[in-house]
């Protein structure tokens, strides 16, 4: 019986985060936000030397413990915490001298919200870090620090089961170990597998029963193509890179204004997609596009990238806020591009990675003279304003969201004692990080000479180079990882933001070297190596669990000895449901939509319904890759489904099991109302009796003929359910009912 219904899952996939070990998140949202401002703000009279009320706070146990008026917090409620409220003025009033502003006590709120998670254990005070950090040998021999050279293949046993090299570097790994590779998957799984990993959308019947029925040699390498280079393809694997990027349409804070021509990047990222771009060029147009000899539209539409971020209109400390917009940028950078949680060495050395903190602000050296976001002075027309946040296109067809630099000598960048605005040090020049430099003076920019008739200083080229030079270890790394991750579940580093000491190692490092320079070899063409992928065995073995051996040596599947079953994104379940009632809109580009959103959810904002626009039906059944994407106001079903953090990179999607999921499917408008049309649609198109109607949802669904036993079930359920007062028909129950299947929220 394959009527196994969604939130069956909830008694058997529930997970408990251990309290005692931070994730990496955790750890970076610590060290690079709370640890400076407990050093700067609280140290002084509740630290080590001085302990006023009694009250210490430079160890989580010390905040448990708390001082004369009680514990200071209580770890995931922050509204019952009384440094929280301290920090507000509420009844307390800490810091006596000056209050915090609002993102500083954001922080706090979302510290202790998250569990107030603490690095090493709760016992261990923190110390003051001391500046200083050198760059020794040893820093340099770390992996991922490691310049890249092409691996031989190794030897193997089972010659045959290899398709292509990746085959060998996997099938080595499990042979050490004495296992073998999981049986092939069927075509029917492959054909899925595919549709839902390149295009996010399901084949329908007929496209599964005319691969099954191919027998050419070829035609598996057909069907890669085919999906390849449908323009479905950019709209998936766009939505991957929004998800890095923490791509939103809106600045977030209290107004969570629009953020106009946000879209256009968001259509830019898809186009690049679906025109192979390669990659290397993709990451210099997004960091320099506007340096170009030959601008293009694409190239100043790129740089949206440094606009995509929070921007609070309404600082508290202007000047900490520009810092806060630039520190904004380098984080996103170094995570995006390198793999590496730069920002956390904004105030003080990085505590994990060999990064001191002059090697942050010699890179932030290079963004300097980018004009800053403001706003635009005309509510109505997308004028550009002395802050340049809107481009002129080359091709004359209007504006983007773009840079421009400041004219004149670009400002000196000062290493900032403790990451203070207020306190500035020694001027830092434009350089590279130390522990990726092998020769002297390789971590010092060459900058080009700037002339009165050059309107950009050229050093973000200079960046962007280094970034995507042959010699640069991590780049291609980080971008064969993500790739790998999106296909298996799990990269080959499972922390794709972080390809430092805090991140996890490589299940495979020489097959990581050997796609890394792959890639670069077939000219950075992720469809190449997306191709490469896909036709490995390594990839098409079934996702069955079914080798005792393998799961007591390798639960976790690192070693790859078989496939791992999915639940679909949230994006892609709700354009599953939108493609089986039939309702899709397939229409691409533009601001995107606004789904119908509840009173109670409008209700959550300062100004109910500020920002969100009404759409027409037809609009609202469109892919949710072109959602309107408000910071503050998530649409319930994606959020439920673990949609992704426009707040910052989201490198992998969660995927939880809870209760709220297994009902937003059950009883939401959307649900509701696709469930008649996909019924409409099934009695229309399956005309006939019960069983042939039955036999059409199937077919649509899950684009197979159920089961005698599936079949007889259903009819049971219909009677049944023709028997009760529901306003909802009978037949559009069942639709509802094989929507929340098991098998249509996940791939094998």
């Amino acid at each position: 019986m394959r009527l196994v219904i969604f939130f069956v899952l909830l008694t058997t996939c529930a997970a408990v985060a251990d309290a005692d070990q931070p994730t990496a998140d955790e750890r970076q949202f610590f060290e690079k936000s709370v640890r400076p401002l407990l050093e700067a703000r609280c140290f002084k009279c509740h630290g080590a030397k001085k302990q006023q009320s009694h009250l210490r706070l430079d160890s989580r146990a010390g905040m448990l413990r708390g001082g004369d008026s009680g514990p200071a917090i209580k770890p995931g409620k922050p509204n019952e915490s009384l440094i929280v409220k301290a920090i507000r003025y509420d009844e307390l009033e800490m810091p006596p001298d000056r209050r915090l502003d609002k993102r500083e006590v954001e922080t706090f709120v979302r510290w202790i919200q998250m569990g107030a998670s603490w690095p090493n254990s709760e016992n261990s005070p923190l110390e003051p870090r001391q500046p200083g950090l050198g760059i020794t040998d040893e820093d340099r021999d770390f992996w991922s620090f490691i310049p890249i050279v092409r691996p031989t293949l190794p030897a193997i046993q089972q010659q045959g089961w290899a398709r292509n090299e990746i085959d060998y570097f996997v099938l080595d790994r499990l042979e050490r170990d004495s296992l073998s590779p999981s049986t092939g998957a069927t075509k029917r799984e492959l054909i899925r597998r595919l549709h839902f990993d390149l295009l996010g959308l399901p084949p329908t019947y007929e496209q599964v029963n005319g691969f099954v029925a191919d027998a050419r040699p070829d035609a598996y390498a057909r069907l890669v193509d085919r999906l390849l280079s449908s323009p479905h393809c950019g709209e998936r694997w766009g939505r991957h890179w929004l998800d890095v990027v923490r791509f939103a349409q809106s600045n977030g804070y209290e107004r969570d204004d629009e953020k106009p021509l946000a879209w256009i990047y968001r259509d830019y990222v898809i186009r690049a997609m679906n025109a192979d771009k390669p990659f290397d060029q993709f990451v210099r147009e997004q960091l320099a596009g506007d340096e170009f000899d030959t601008k293009t539209d694409d190239s100043i539409t790129a740089t949206a990238f440094y606009r995509l971020g929070p921007w609070d209109d309404e600082p508290a400390d202007k000047r900490q806020a520009e810092w806060d917009e630039y520190d904004d940028i380098v984080s996103n950078t170094g995570a995006v591009f390198l793999g590496l949680t730069i920002g956390c060495a904004r105030c003080h050395d990085h505590k994990f990675d060999p990064i001191p903190q002059k090697d942050y602000y010699a890179l932030t050296a290079f963004l300097r003279n980018i004009r800053r976001y403001g706003k635009d002075k005309s509510p109505t027309h997308y004028e550009q304003d002395e802050d340049a946040i809107f481009v002129a296109l080359p091709s004359g067809r209007g504006k983007t969201l773009g840079v421009t630099e400041r004219s004149g000598t670009p400002p000196a960048t000062r290493l900032l004692i403790r990451g203070d605005s207020g306190n500035p040090g020694d001027e830092v020049p434009p350089g590279f990080l130390q522990v990726l430099c092998r020769e002297p003076g390789e971590a010092t920019a060459k900058l080009p000479t700037r002339t009165r008739h050059v309107s950009s200083s050229g050093r973000r080229t200079v960046f962007a180079a280094w970034i995507t030079s042959s010699r640069h270890p991590l780049t291609a790394r980080v971008i064969v990882n993500r790739i790998w991750h999106y296909h298996f579940g799990h990269g080959l580093v499972e922390t794709p933001n972080d390809f430092g000491r805090s991140g996890s190692r490589p299940s495979h490092p020489q097959l990581l070297d050997w796609l890394a320079t792959e890639l670069t070899r077939r000219g950075w063409s992720l469809k190449e190596l997306h191709r490469l992928i896909l036709t490995s065995s390594t990839y098409r073995q079934s996702s069955l669990a079914d080798n005792p051996r393998a799961i007591t040596i390798d639960p976790g599947n690192r070693l790859l000895w078989r496939q791992n079953l999915r639940r679909l994104e949230a994006e892609a379940i709700r354009d599953s449901v939108l493609f089986t009632s039939g309702s899709l809109n397939r229409k691409m580009t533009g601001r995107g939509f606004f789904p119908k959103l509840p009173p109670e959810v409008l209700a959550t904002q300062s100004k109910p319904g500020n920002g969100w626009d009404d759409s027409p039906p037809a609009e609202q059944a469109r892919r949710s890759v072109y959602i309107f994407v408000k910071r503050t106001l998530g649409v319930p079903l994606l959020e439920t489904l673990d949609f992704a953090s426009p707040d910052s990179s989201t490198p992998t999607r969660t995927t939880t099991t809870t209760a709220p999921q297994a009902l937003i499917l059950l009883n939401s408008s959307f649900i509701e109302d696709q469930t008649r049309v996909f019924a409409e649609r099934v009695s229309r198109e399956a005309k006939g009796d019960r069983s042939s109607q039955i036999i059409g949802a199937y077919r649509l669904a899950l684009a197979r003929t159920p089961t005698a036993d599936e079949l007889q079930v259903a009819l049971d359920f219909i009677q049944r359910q023709e028997a009760t007062d529901s306003d909802l028909p009978a037949l559009a129950a069942l639709c509802k009912l094989i929507l929340n299947l098991n098998e249509f929220v996940y791939v094998d």
